[in-house]
């Protein structure tokens, strides 16, 4: 009696616990096989490509709710969402361009000259080209160039010292300068103008990179002079020899201050014997400078000789640069050879038509 009582009751029991869980499983969703006891909540998901219906334990057959899915609370799957396959991965997008800060190179700056001696204080190309070097100074230099001079080397300054202040942000303009350096294009005769014109070309490839762009501009200090001002060459006619009172010409390139300055201010030594009055030019073109020299007497002969001009602190010198013979007449004592320097009489200075 008392086992079959015992069995009633395990029975009761089981077949309590079954009936819970049908309910749970096929109730109205409103139970989760995850929780037991009083504490059942209603848990929402999103979609699932990957749903399976819940079957029934005791139920050979799976029930499946009308929508297909696990409960009636989670919505439908959208009808490109198929069940069992895998959704596209989203769309792989590039990242929004962004404005980014980049760091601008300064274009190269004028050269240095050397400097010119400027001796006469008088604004002169050579001279403003050496004020310009100071990128700093350009609207002070501008200031003194002439507005309405057609001279080559006035307006390839005048249009760099106003590309140095508009690329600097300091007023000027772009406007004309593109024709200047048009127009220039092979006209600059001088070491310190084609230099001007180089850096002139370099601010307009800047400009045409970066049409808004400015930057600050800088001296090169380092870097090679536009001049290699020297003695190219003396012509003592067909042998290289001269006399005592016979005219040289002594030919300088690369001038890099104004040539009229050298006859008022400079010298000429001929083998170490400073010559009497100031050099007289024969020809000049461009940065090229052509001086007439009478040879003076030495104390021997014949005498290669070394020939030396001076201006300002810079003194310029051509070795073994002719001969000097004896004289076919030996000068009476006390009467000096030659022509002195100053008083040489020569007619208007002709312009080399080699150019330089």
């Amino acid at each position: 009696m008392a086992i079959s009582l015992g069995m009633r009751i395990s029975g009761l029991l089981v077949a309590g616990a079954v009936a819970v869980a049908y309910a749970a499983f096929t109730g109205d969703g409103s139970g989760t096989p995850d929780r037991g006891g009083g504490d059942a909540r209603i848990v929402t998901v999103g979609p699932s490509q990957s749903a399976r219906p819940f079957a029934a334990p005791a139920s050979p057959t799976p029930r499946q709710s009308p929508a297909g899915e696990a409960s009636a609370t989670v919505p439908s799957t959208p009808a490109s969402h198929t069940r069992g396959t895998t959704a596209p991965p989203p769309p792989r997008t590039s990242p929004t361009p962004t404005a980014v800060n980049r760091l601008l190179v300064s274009p190269n700056w004028l050269p240095p000259g050397p400097v010119s001696p400027d001796a006469d204080s008088v604004p002169d190309p050579p001279s403003v080209y050496d004020r310009l070097r100071d990128p700093h100074r350009c609207g002070a230099a501008l200031d003194v160039i002439p507005v309405a001079s057609a001279d080559p080397e006035w307006r390839v300054l005048r249009a760099l010292a106003t590309a140095c202040l508009t690329v600097q942000g300091r007023g000027g303009g772009w406007n004309t300068l593109g024709k200047d350096h048009a127009d220039l294009a092979g006209k600059l005769g001088t070491c310190k103008g084609r230099a001007a014109y180089a850096v002139l070309g370099g601010l307009l490839d800047f400009h045409r990179q970066h049409p808004g762009g400015t930057v600050r501009l800088t001296a090169s200090p380092g870097t090679a002079p536009a001049c290699a001002y020297r003695i190219a060459g003396v012509d003592a006619g067909g042998a290289g020899t001269a006399q005592p009172g016979d005219t040289v010409a002594v030919e300088l390139r690369d001038t890099y201050f104004d040539q009229a300055e050298l006859p008022r201010f400079g010298s000429v030594s001929i083998g170490g014997r400073q010559l009497a009055g100031p050099p007289v030019p024969r020809s000049r073109s461009g940065d090229r400078l052509v001086l007439a020299v009478v040879v003076p007497s030495l104390d021997r002969y014949p005498q290669t000789v070394d020939v030396a001009v001076r201006y300002g602190g810079t003194e310029v010198r051509l070795k073994n640069a002719f001969t000097v013979t004896a004289p076919a007449v030996l000068p009476s004592p006390g009467v000096p050879s030659g022509t002195p320097q100053g008083v040489l009489t020569l007619g208007p200075l002709p312009v080399d038509p080699s150019g330089p």
